[in-house]
């Protein structure tokens, strides 16, 4: 790839970036001429394979050049992680995506699965951890939802550096969240032992996921996903969905008792997190459901969003829900979610070919109801005065993920780079930008 970190890190505020005649809502239910106007443009074709790292074809790009290339590389990722899986949980390549089928990267390690009570060493890959003791007989779900956060502690906010809260969905109940790793990474968290406390003091020095890649190991991915229960209101065709056992954990919060259902859930918002040999900053895509909420600025023109009610007055945009919090609550007020830095033009356009696309493939595909946000990455990935590699865009939040802390405020509102460069095990040593660590016993 063409060198990019000589880019002068200039209008590093890329929501000011602009294509003309790009229509401003996602493109999610076109017509046949529309598809074929879109699948028109020069996209590489749907494929199984994650790309290694991006592709600069230009001479001397850009900085929005670049930010489209990484874009680029976010979509290729998205098909790929969200290919069908075939029995063993690798992609089927004899299939196509489209369909709503179990994915590869739901077949990875949950974060409950690595980070087990009193520093234990988590089972090989591909055997899977039992879920909590009050999940038994409920039957099996694809994936077991234990946290009903980002984070681990939501509830507590004493717990958590920013505003945080809950999610509420249109229909009064809670979002639901997991966070999976793919397999180089799960293998580097078991070779050195970081697992556990007593792991992390051996080891002691920084954690570091940085590895040779090959078609067949494509280095360290995690991936933060986040779900609504489907009910009143919504059309389940137009999600991915899964079956899922839906876990309250009671350590969460004082009076929360522990539950578990197996629910339809559907997926609202996805981050791609993938540690490539350009970006040891780590490349952050994050896309969300087309119908989750409207953008700072815009008329709300959809018949139903996830998370807004066009009709409410007196709402207050990215606010907490009430206290108390407590995910077997039935009918709590719904949070009342608005994006507040819009998609670029740019970003966009891209949608809308992937969607067509993604349509052309199969006319009923679910993902073509997803769009990416945007995706930050470090222009300068090997500055020696800033290790978060100057991130661009600077802020970055998914509706869903980050729901409270969206903005432009420097070291409040959500930029996953700065945030991230914090990170540190349980020894204070440095955790090459996750937070997951933390959650070793």
């Amino acid at each position: 790839m063409a060198a990019f970190a000589a880019v002068a890190p200039l209008a590093l505020a890329l929501g000011g970036c602009a294509d003309g005649g790009v229509k401003s809502e996602p493109h999610d239910r076109l017509s046949g001429a529309d598809i074929r106007a879109h699948a028109d443009a020069s996209l590489p074709p749907l494929s199984w394979q994650i790309p290694l790292d991006v592709n600069v074809p230009q001479t001397k790009p850009s900085l929005q050049d670049l930010q489209d290339d990484f874009d680029l590389l976010s979509w290729q990722t998205f098909v790929a992680v969200n290919w069908p899986a075939d029995a063993n949980g690798n992609p089927n390549t004899g299939a196509t995506i489209g369909a709503n089928l179990p994915t590869v990267w739901e077949n990875w390690k949950e974060s409950r699965e690595i980070f087990l009570p009193g520093g234990a060493a988590p089972l090989p890959w591909g055997q899977d951890t039992p879920p909590p003791a009050v999940c038994a007989g409920l039957g099996d779900g694809t994936l077991n939802l234990t946290q009903v956060g980002k984070t681990p502690d939501v509830l507590d906010e004493s717990a958590e550096p920013f505003e945080t809260g809950p999610l509420i969905d249109q229909n009064g109940q809670y979002v639901r969240f997991a966070i999976m790793t793919n397999q180089d990474m799960f293998d580097r968290i078991v070779r050195d032992r970081l697992y556990s406390k007593a792991g992390q003091a051996a080891f002691n020095k920084p954690a570091d996921f940085a590895q040779p890649q090959t078609n067949a190991h494509v280095g360290a991915i995690m991936i933060k996903s986040s779900w609504k229960v489907m009910g009143a209101n919504d059309d389940a065709s137009r999600f991915h969905t899964i079956k899922a056992l839906v876990y309250t954990n009671p350590n969460e919060h004082e009076g929360v008792s522990a539950a578990c259902k197996l629910q339809t859930v559907g997926l609202v918002g996805l981050h791609i997190v993938h540690k490539t040999g350009s970006a040891p900053q780590w490349v952050w895509s994050t896309f969300e459901h087309v119908d989750n909420a409207p953008s700072k600025g815009d008329t709300p023109s959809k018949p139903h969003y996830n998370f807004y009610d066009k009709t409410c007055t007196t709402c207050l945009p990215n606010q907490p829900p009430p206290r108390p919090w407590n995910p077997n609550a039935t009918g709590t007020q719904p949070t009342q979610v608005v994006r507040d830095i819009p998609l670029t033009d740019s970003t966009k356009k891209l949608n809308a070919q992937y969607q067509a696309l993604l349509r052309s493939a199969n006319a009923n595909s679910v993902w073509a109801n997803y769009e990416l946000i945007s995706t930050q990455w470090p222009t300068k990935p090997k500055n020696p005065i800033d290790p978060t590699g100057t991130p661009a865009p600077t802020f970055l939040a998914n509706a869903t993920l980050e729901t409270y802390i969206q903005g432009k405020v420097p070291r409040v509102s959500s930029s996953c780079m700065d945030c991230h460069n914090d990170a540190t095990m349980n020894n204070g040593l440095a955790a090459d930008f996750t937070y997951l660590l933390q959650r070793a016993q």
